[in-house]
C-alpha cells in the first residue's frame, strides 16, 4: 500500500499493525478473540491468517496473565502488542502495568527495556453497558514509566501505532471507540508529526480549544458553530497524554488569551486538571480568563440511555466558550 488512501480508523490501525509486523518479526499480538475473530472491533482482522497463530495469539480471558506474559516476552527480546478488549477490563491487569511494567526499566537502571504496547479501546458514544465506555487515562498518565497516547484520526492511528511499537518504553495506546468507523485519508508514505507532538487542527484567534480522542471531533464541531456566531476558535489535538507537548498549546493561548479543555473522563484530578494547571502556571500573564474545563461528571459511567447526559457535547463546550469570553 502506498500513497494516500481513505479508510476507517479501525482499518488504519489494522494496516499500521500489519506494517509493523512486516518490518519486524519480533512483533507479536496478544489478546482475547483477536485471532480468528479479529477482535471485537475487527482491528486485527486477517492478521492471524497472514502471520500465523504464533504471532497473533488468542489469549485466555485473563488480562493480568496477558500483560505478565508480554513482560516476560519483552525480557526475551520480543515486542508485544496487547489488546484489552474494553477499557473497563484493564483493571485486572492494573497491578502488572503500574507495579511491574512501568517500573522494570528504572529498577534495572535502563538495562532492561519494556517495548510493550497496551491497546485499550476507551470512551463512550457507542451505547454500551458498564465497564465498556470508561476513560481511564488519568490512572496511566499519573504513573511514571508509561507513555500514553491517543490518536483521533485514521492517519494518526496508522502512524502512531507503528511509532508506539518501535518505542523502547511501554506505551498505553488509547483508541477512542467512537472513532473506529470514522473514515479519513491515510498517507502511508510520510508521517505527519512525531508520536508525542500535539497538533493544531484548526486555526483561530479568540479561544483555544484543547482535547484528545473523540473530543477532538466535538471541539471541531463547536468551533464551526462558534464561527457562525462571530467567535474564532483554535482547536488543538493533544495526541500524546504523557508526555504532553505544551509548545503549541502555550503558543496558542498566548495569542487567544483563553482556553477550554474538553474530555470524556470525570473532571476531578484528571488530565484536563493537569493541563489547565500547567497553562495557568506557564501562560498566566497572557490569560484574559481562567482556563475552563468541560468533562464527564464525577460519577460512575451511567447506563447507555443516559450517556448523552454524562458525556460533554457541543452545547456544553460552547457554554464554556461563552463563559471564557465573558470575563
Amino acid at each position: 500500500m502506498s500513497g494516500p488512501v481513505v479508510m476507517p480508523f479501525a482499518k488504519a490501525l489494522n494496516a499500521g499493525l500489519r506494517a509493523a509486523m512486516t518490518a519486524d518479526d519480533h512483533v507479536l499480538l496478544m489478546g482475547e478473540d483477536i485471532g480468528r475473530l479479529g477482535g471485537v472491533f475487527r482491528v486485527t482482522e486477517g492478521l492471524q491468517a497472514e502471520f500465523g497463530d504464533r504471532r497473533v495469539l488468542d489469549s485466555p480471558l485473563a488480562e493480568s496473565g496477558i500483560v505478565g506474559t508480554a513482560i516476560g516476552l519483552a525480557m526475551a527480546g520480543f515486542r508485544s502488542v496487547v489488546e484489552i478488549q474494553f477499557d473497563g477490563f484493564v483493571f485486572p491487569a492494573f497491578d502488572q502495568i503500574t507495579s511491574q511494567l512501568a517500573k522494570i526499566t528504572n529498577r534495572h537502571e535502563g538495562a532492561l527495556q519494556m517495548p510493550i504496547v497496551i491497546r485499550i479501546p476507551y470512551g463512550g458514544h457507542i451505547g454500551a453497558i458498564e465497564h465498556h465506555q470508561e476513560s481511564p487515562e488519568a490512572y496511566f498518565t499519573h504513573t511514571p514509566g508509561l507513555r500514553v497516547v491517543s490518536p483521533s484520526t485514521p492517519n494518526d492511528a496508522y502512524w502512531m501505532i507503528q511509532d508506539a511499537i518501535t518505542s523502547p518504553d511501554p506505551v498505553i495506546f488509547l483508541e477512542p471507540k467512537a472513532k473506529y468507523w470514522m473514515k479519513g485519508e491515510v498517507d502511508t508514505t510520510q508521517r505527519a508529526v512525531p508520536l508525542h507532538a500535539s497538533r493544531v487542527v484548526r486555526r483561530g484567534t479568540d479561544v483555544t480549544l484543547v482535547g484528545h480522542g473523540a473530543m477532538v471531533t466535538m471541539l471541531l464541531q463547536a468551533a464551526v458553530l462558534a464561527e457562525s456566531e462571530g467567535t474564532s476558535c483554535e482547536v488543538i489535538d493533544l495526541r500524546s497524554l504523557s508526555p504532553v507537548d505544551y509548545g503549541p498549546i502555550l503558543d496558542s493561548v498566548r495569542r487567544t488569551g483563553r482556553m477550554v479543555y474538553a474530555q470524556e473522563a470525570p473532571g476531578f484530578t484528571s488530565l484536563g486538571s493537569e493541563v489547565a494547571a500547567t497553562v495557568m502556571e506557564r501562560a498566566y500573564f497572557a490569560l484574559e480568563a481562567p482556563v475552563l474545563r468541560v468533562s464527564g461528571f464525577d460519577v460512575p459511567f451511567p447506563p447507555a440511555k443516559l450517556e448523552g447526559v454524562f458525556l460533554p457535547d457541543v452545547d456544553r463546550i460552547l457554554e464554556a466558550v461563552d463563559r471564557a469570553l465573558a470575563y
